[in-house]
């Protein structure tokens, strides 16, 4: 089944192109299905980027999925055109007497910035816990995944002395391969990173309740959900195009930042070389796996009739 977006949404042409099943709201209207309501939270800079990432992601599922995009408040985008904004996005008023069945809380550049400096932190925060009372299940990606995690575990923010730029191998965790989120996973697998936050496993272990699904010896934990699946947490960026890591890099180095080369990302790491990518099919595995077993297996079908007190632990 396709994603549902708006018709001149740029991201449509785009994934036409790659033969993806988009249905536009024209022919959407015309079907008595009751498509999945998926809210995606963009904090990133270059929005009609980011938005055609996770929707080339969310469109790797037999599950008719509705995609509407929210702004976190009003302040011009320096990277997204005024209009473009305002055609495409809503007000967070605009659905916050409304139920969906998932949202996903993109990362944001704004790993060397403390939780009260954010601009947005109470507007956030906001959010976040109206998801709780409104939402099946929430996707927080990387920055967000920090963020989602002060806010349920009042976590203090823990930041690398460098940042983490390349693609990781990753293990499962042996005990909970049966997890849903990990249902076709392979034992061990490529993700790619590019974030200063700090993830330790033996710190999410000691501090939350979390599951702990995959981690990696070099970048930590890259994949976790509470126990009703309600809230997962993934601090890499499997919806990464073949040249997001390189066009930070170069950004990076145009900055004067002298950053490093991002690790197992070019051949031979050799930025003068093509990026190879290695963890487009994961990718599309782990949002295929939360539609299907976080959202739709969990969410009622009469959305009106959402209640977090419905949700029981897996036995």
């Amino acid at each position: 089944m396709p994603i549902k977006i708006p018709d001149q949404l740029p991201a449509t042409n785009i994934l036409r192109r790659e033969n993806i099943f988009v249905m536009t709201e024209t022919r959407a209207v015309s079907q008595n299905i009751r498509p999945l309501k998926v809210l995606l939270l963009n904090l990133m800079p270059k929005k009609i980027e980011t938005e055609t990432q996770f929707m080339r992601l969310l469109s790797n599922s037999p599950l008719q999925v509705d995609v509407e995009l929210l702004r976190i408040d009003n302040r011009p985008s320096k990277n997204t055109p005024t209009e473009h904004i305002d055609t495409f996005y809503r007000q967070f008023e605009a659905v916050r007497g409304r139920n969906f069945d998932g949202l996903i809380v993109t990362g944001a550049p704004l790993g060397l910035v403390q939780f009260e400096d954010v601009i947005y932190w109470e507007h956030l925060q906001d959010v976040m816990n109206w998801a709780h009372q409104h939402v099946t299940s929430t996707l927080y990606i990387c920055w967000a995944a920090q963020a989602g995690l002060k806010l349920l575990y009042d976590l203090p923010k823990k930041t690398r002395k460098e940042k983490l730029s390349g693609v990781y191998q990753h293990d499962i965790n042996a005990d909970l391969c049966k997890h849903p989120l990990l249902r076709g996973f392979d034992d061990s697998f490529l993700a790619p990173h590019s974030r200063y936050a700090d993830f330790s496993p033996n710190y999410l272990a000691e501090h939350t309740d979390l599951d702990i699904l995959a981690t990696s010896n070099e970048a930590g934990t890259y994949l976790a959900a509470t126990k009703d699946k309600r809230n997962v947490f993934v601090t890499g960026h499997p919806e990464y195009d073949s040249h997001s890591l390189h066009h930070e890099y170069h950004r990076d180095l145009e900055e004067g930042m002298e950053p490093a080369v991002p690790l197992n990302y070019y051949p031979d790491d050799d930025p003068s070389q093509p990026p190879y990518v290695s963890w487009r099919s994961h990718g599309h595995l782990l949002f295929a796996n939360w539609l299907n077993y976080c959202v739709y297996q969990q969410t009622p079908f009469d959305l009106d009739s959402f209640s977090a007190s419905n949700f029981t632990l897996d036995e």
